[in-house]
């Protein structure tokens, strides 16, 4: 993205820092000062016949622009859901914005591997929710990735990319006119082989499908059909020809029930939100408030085995005790402790004695 630190594009958006390729380009909106996230479109030049390469032959940046905004006006307000804002072109480019949040993209959580099932879970409720939301409002959001999700400090999901894939798919209408055959090459060079942008459903159940191709990817580190190119790919979502989800766990039969080529035959978003939560209540928490489930076994006081010496090393000094006439620890005294008064008389006495007979004998 040609952008830099202070520059102003789309007449509003000024961006204050370096473009990131995972989370868009940060800007203030100098209208209402918000932060917002920047991603750009490119705009090819339109070859219309009869128009010279250098005449005025109209842009798409007025009709995208236009959709843009009818999307953005009829979207739901979700706290799942990432607000687009708006959309304006500059030159070559059409700068889509949206609310900005802390949060990291989806797709870099999957870079450590496969997530466990019921951290999936929370995600796909929160994903549902939103396009619970979505759904209600009679759109379709179309772009539901790794990419287009952030994941907050606190856990929770955030979908975005609702304005961008209206963007897309209305480039890609515009470019390819009325000819199916050069829409779908507009998308395979726009989108490339990404299952979760290609299902074969309009509506509704494509946002349900493209969600369970991605609950799936979360679960097995990959995507459930073939990526390596596109006919391939479409083959395999139109016969229903995904690999195995042995992976998925407890969402097994959720996600090959969201991977179904009948559409009638997948959840709808609610359906989804609610199996998902009710997966959620009994997952196993192994420290709830804090303390664990089970007291912990008390420490065995087993005797320690012998110290065994090496050979040619020195002996260690016990440390001195507080008093070297005192018994070792564990070992009854020889004497009792009652007897001492009575035998220190005793001495005492025999002691008497002795010292008057020697007197005596002194004297003699």
């Amino acid at each position: 993205m040609r952008t830099a630190p202070g520059q102003v594009v789309a007449g509003r958006y000024r961006v204050t820092d370096r473009p990131d390729d995972d989370v868009g380009v940060p800007a203030v909106d100098g209208h209402s000062g918000a932060r917002v996230r920047l991603f750009a479109l490119e705009l090819p030049e339109p070859v219309t016949p009869g128009f010279d390469s250098d005449g005025a032959a109209p842009g798409y940046g007025q009709r995208l622009t236009a959709r843009v905004a009818q999307v953005a006006a009829a979207a739901p307000a979700h706290p799942r859901l990432l607000r687009g804002l708006a959309a304006g072109p500059e030159g070559d480019l059409l700068w889509v914005a949206e609310e900005s949040v802390s949060g990291v993209p989806l797709e870099g959580l999957m870079a450590g591997g496969p997530l466990s099932p019921y951290r999936v879970a929370e995600i796909g409720a929160d994903l549902a929710g939103a396009l619970r939301a979505v759904h209600d409002t009679g759109l379709t959001h179309g772009n539901v990735t790794a990419r287009t999700v952030l994941v907050c400090e606190d856990g929770a999901a955030m979908l975005g990319g609702l304005l961008l894939g209206a963007a897309e798919e209305e480039l890609c209408a515009a470019l390819g006119g009325e000819v199916p055959r050069r829409v779908y090459e507009t998308r395979a060079l726009m989108l490339g082989p990404l299952a979760e942008r290609w299902a074969i459903d309009p509506g509704a159940p494509a946002d349900t499908w493209s969600l369970g191709v991605l609950l799936y990817r979360l679960l097995s580190g990959y995507g459930p059909y073939p990526e390596h190119d596109l006919p391939t790919l479409l083959a395999a979502v139109r016969d229903g020809r995904h690999h195995p989800a042995d992976r998925c766990g407890p969402l097994r039969p959720l996600v090959e029930r969201l991977l179904s080529p009948d559409a009638a035959a997948r959840p709808d978003a609610t359906a989804v939100q609610r199996e998902l939560h009710e997966l959620l209540v009994f997952a196993p928490e192994p420290y709830p408030d804090g303390r664990p489930e089970r007291p912990l076994p008390e420490p065995r006081t087993e005797a320690a085995p012998p110290a065994v010496r090496p050979r040619g090393a020195r002996p260690r000094k016990r440390p001195p005790t507080a008093r070297q006439g005192a018994a070792p620890a564990g070992r009854q005294p020889r004497i009792p402790a009652r007897m001492f008064g009575p035998l220190v008389l005793v001495a005492v006495l025999v002691l008497m004695v002795v010292a008057v007979a020697g007197i005596v004998l002194v004297a003699g």
